[in-house]
């Protein structure tokens, strides 16, 4: 709810300034979905609960293909535009092998201990950046990205309040997610890891599993793909470049395997853009994917 009166707000705001539907599309939509895992990791990096901040982002990677992507596919078999085939899937998945590089330091450089470092963070930063610049050049050829945008008009006072209701919901609820998702973890044995990567990572996934479905339901498949790319893109390049450099993140090698996890879900959207009918996300395949994100969250239970 933070997230949506957010949006609302800040896209009522831009509209007064005369800011165009690009711009806020650009800015305000395409991020919104992501600020509910931005303040969860902020809350988390700021505790020192680094399983539950580096959890968080692989588990929405994961389900952001495999479960948000899985659903809208069954509601409507997705097109996908030749652009997200050939660019931006590739560059999520490049996203993820670079953590896996950054974070792997004992494998790679045979340290004591693996951590992402802060100038880890940003050098993740430069590579959003590099995604920032492509996301501009190609912004003006999305469609159906306007119906994200409110299209209700709020006088300035309301506008400023939905923004600040939403600051706070954020804030409040981001907190809640980390204390709610410690208790849980030492009250069941659970580790905070498992946690970050299923309850946490499901939950703050949400907006993009709104947004997607419904640009699926309405028949918008770029915007329903895109969302999600531009999500996993924004949690590792943005969101966990932010968290590193708030605190070092310290990070295990049993995270490759959730690691690998992400790799495989990436390719196997990139796969799936060749079977039958070339850039279409069928209804089968969607079925698959959801079968292999119920598998993975057993494997996590049974580990």
């Amino acid at each position: 709810m933070g997230a949506d009166f957010l949006i609302n707000g800040a896209s009522s705001i831009a509209r007064r300034f005369y800011v165009s539907d690009l711009a806020i599309g650009l800015t305000i939509v395409a991020f919104g979905t992501s600020t509910p895992e931005l303040f969860v990791n902020l809350f988390a990096s700021g505790k020192g609960s680094t399983d539950i901040a580096i959890g968080n982002i692989l588990g929405s990677n994961i389900a952001n293909i495999l479960l948000i992507l899985g659903v809208s596919s069954i509601i409507y078999p997705l097109t996908v535009a030749k652009g997200t085939v050939w660019r931006e899937i590739p560059f999520s998945l490049l996203a993820i092998l670079v953590l896996a590089v950054l974070a792997n330091d004992r494998l790679i450089d045979n340290s004591d201990s693996s951590i992402v470092l802060r100038t880890d963070g940003l050098v993740l930063l430069c590579f959003f950046i590099i995604f920032l610049y492509y996301f501009v050049s190609i912004a003006k050829r999305i469609e159906g990205r306007e119906e994200l945008i409110a299209s209700k008009h709020y006088g300035l006072l309301r506008s400023l309040l939905w923004l600040i209701l939403g600051l706070i919901g954020l804030t409040v609820g981001g907190k809640w997610i980390v204390d709610g998702a410690v208790h849980l973890a030492t009250r069941f044995g659970m580790s905070q890891s498992m946690v970050g990567l299923t309850i946490v990572a499901v939950g703050t996934s949400l907006p993009e599993l709104a947004a997607s479905a419904v640009a699926a339901y309405k028949k918008n498949p770029e915007i329903a793909v895109g969302n999600v790319v531009g999500s996993n893109i924004f949690n590792i390049f943005f969101v966990l470049a932010a968290s590193s450099i708030i605190r070092p993140l310290p990070f295990k090698e049993t995270g490759n395997i959730d690691i690998g996890m992400a790799v495989l879900a990436s390719l196997l959207l990139l796969a799936f853009m060749f079977t039958g009918r070339r850039r279409l996300l069928d209804r089968w395949e969607g079925v698959v994917f959801l079968v292999l994100y119920a598998a993975y969250i057993v494997f996590l239970a049974v580990q």
